[in-house]
Formats: structure tokens, C-alpha cells, sequence
């Protein structure tokens, strides 16, 4: 309450009500607010336990200016030893069944064109991808959960598979953007009094591959509690979002051709993705956020997403499916 006095002396403690989010995997969200419509509400999140292992905090700070400063993000009231407090953004999170309706996902394809051009101020940025997939593998190499073993192949075939996939990845010349990195369903808050949609949670935002950014929120069609890959969008789905971000971004029309080979890049991409789910998910069992995690690990190393095969296919000549193993 300390907090909240310095940041809105007006408030009466006796009248300042809470409200705690349990949508957060690895961190706790608390909202403080007077008002029945939660208006001028101030939210405090705390870091989970150990999450500095995964989170540059200080990074996530200055993302969260950058985005401000270009009206994505809402106002940074302050900072403390193990969390951040800040404003309200008024909306609702969206779910699996919102991002797939043509209507909404025109507005996530604005919002993120809009967030890919935020510049570099004259800097040759770099993808962060790789640095934080083998910083995962650092930290998960001897402490893989024992119960995902049956299903799951050894750290040292995934180290293969991860060499592999650089080498692949990095040869489709994706550009390197500013990314949001996590863009769940939860993380994308729409206003339809003013008729868009915001990003929240900056944790892993940072410059990275235009098609990785892409690819991870379109595995979020699949779902979040019951995760069923054959939701995946379908190409038809995928040309008219990737349509309407090439436009937003480009400020003119496209050709089918700009808007076939990003979606070649984007779905190779998501084969990536997959490998940083699961570097993700036993980075995050270390941390002690949760069993859920251990489902979506053994699905995703097991290779159920159905179009895994294709896209190693499309990848070229690989030498041997190490990530398919039969359940």
C-alpha cells in the first residue's frame, strides 16, 4: 500500500481494492484500483522465483520505454528490486477463438507491422534468437525433467537439431526487426471502444527475426489449456494476415509473390519455434512455474505439430527426423 500512496496520494487506503490476475505463468500481477470500472488503475507485478535466469529485467525496462515512446505500450509508473508497477490498458485479453476472426487479427497484423518498424537508432541490430536458444540449453542441459524422458530426445540430439536449424534459418534472409517475442493470446489486449488492440508484457521482446515473430503468434491458433496443432491457420488465413501486415508495413499495396515468400518464411520459422518451445518449457520447469509446461514440452519435442514433417521437407535435405518419435 506503500506504493500505491506515493503513486496516487488521493487514494483513501480503506477504499483501494485488489485484484489478483491468474493468467501469469511466472509472475504475480496485482491490480489496485477505487473506481467499480477500474479506471486510473495501477497494476504491480512481481517476478517469479529465479526468472532473472531467463529475463535481462533491465532490457525489459528499456523495452518498455521504447514501446511507450511509440504509443505501444501504456505508461511505466516505476520500478522496484523484484517488479515493475504501471498503467491499466483497458480491454480485454484475447483468447484462441478471437485471433482467428478476420476482424481482430487485421488489428494484431496493424499492431505488430506498427512494433516491426520501430528502429534500431542507426545500430545494425542483431537477432536474439540464437544467443537464447543455446542460453536455454546452458541452463537445462543436466536438469531436463526426468518424467519428459520417455518422450522427449537426449539434450545432445536437440543440440543436433538446434545447429541444424541455424544453419537453415539463417539462410532465408528474414529481416531483423524490433519483436515482441511472445506473442500469446493473453498478451494482445483489444479496446473496442477505440478499435485496436495493444501488446503487453515486454519480458522477451528485443530485435529478432521478422518470420520467428510471426510464426510464434501463429502457433498460439493451436490453444493454450488443450493445445490441438490442427488449428494451426490455414494458408488461405495466413495470406490475408500476412496481406494485411505487408501493407501496414509497406504503407502501399503488395504482390502475391511478396506475400508467398514471407509465408514460406514464416512457416519455416514456426519448425524454430517448436525448438525454442521446448527449450522454453525446460527452462521454465527449472523455475518451478507449473506441470502444464511438461504437456506442451512432451507435445512439441515429440513432434506432434502435424506440420513439422513438411516444413523439415521444405527445408531441404536433412539428415535424419531426430525430432519425430513415435508416442
Amino acid at each position: 500500500l506503500r506504493l500505491i500512496q506515493e503513486l496516487r496520494p488521493r487514494w483513501k487506503p480503506e477504499q483501494v481494492r485488489t485484484k489478483r490476475f491468474t493468467d501469469g505463468i511466472t509472475n504475480k500481477l496485482v491490480a489496485c484500483y477505487v473506481e467499480e470500472d477500474m479506471q486510473d488503475c495501477v497494476l504491480v507485478r512481481v517476478y517469479g522465483e529465479r526468472t532473472e535466469l531467463l529475463v535481462d529485467r533491465e532490457n525489459e525496462v528499456r523495452n518498455f520505454q521504447l514501446l511507450r515512446a511509440h504509443g505501444c505500450a501504456p505508461r511505466l509508473y516505476c520500478t522496484f528490486q523484484n517488479g515493475l508497477c504501471y498503467e491499466y490498458m483497458q480491454g480485454v485479453a484475447l483468447g484462441p477463438e478471437h485471433i482467428r476472426e478476420p476482424r481482430l487479427f487485421r488489428l494484431i497484423a496493424l499492431e505488430m507491422a506498427k512494433i516491426h518498424t520501430i528502429h534500431a537508432n542507426g545500430s545494425l541490430p542483431k537477432p536474439t534468437l540464437w544467443h537464447k536458444m543455446y542460453n536455454y540449453f546452458t541452463l537445462v542441459k543436466n536438469e531436463i525433467n526426468p518424467s519428459l524422458s520417455a518422450d522427449v530426445p537426449k539434450v545432445e540430439v536437440l543440440e543436433q537439431e538446434l545447429a541444424w536449424l541455424k544453419e537453415h534459418l539463417s539462410q532465408l534472409e528474414s529481416p531483423v526487426v524490433f519483436c515482441h517475442n511472445d506473442l500469446l493470446c493473453k498478451n494482445i489486449i483489444y479496446d473496442s471502444i477505440k478499435g485496436h488492440v495493444r501488446f503487453i508484457d515486454y519480458e522477451y521482446a528485443g530485435y529478432n527475426y521478422q518470420a520467428f515473430d510471426i510464426g510464434n503468434h501463429f502457433n498460439e491458433f493451436a490453444g493454450v489449456n488443450e493445445v490441438d496443432y490442427c488449428l494451426y491457420p490455414a494458408r488461405e488465413t495466413q495470406l490475408q494476415w500476412l496481406r494485411y501486415y505487408l501493407q501496414a508495413q509497406k504503407g502501399m499495396a503488395v504482390t502475391p509473390r511478396e506475400v508467398e515468400r514471407l509465408y514460406v518464411q514464416v512457416n519455416k520459422f514456426a519448425l524454430g519455434l517448436s525448438c525454442v518451445s521446448s527449450t522454453m518449457t525446460a527452462s521454465l520447469q527449472r523455475c518451478r512455474v507449473g506441470n502444464r509446461h511438461g504437456e506442451i514440452a512432451r507435445l512439441t519435442l515429440s513432434g506432434l505439430f502435424p506440420g513439422v514433417s513438411l516444413l523439415l521437407g521444405s527445408l531441404g535435405p536433412h539428415p535424419e527426423p531426430v525430432l519425430h518419435h513415435p508416442l
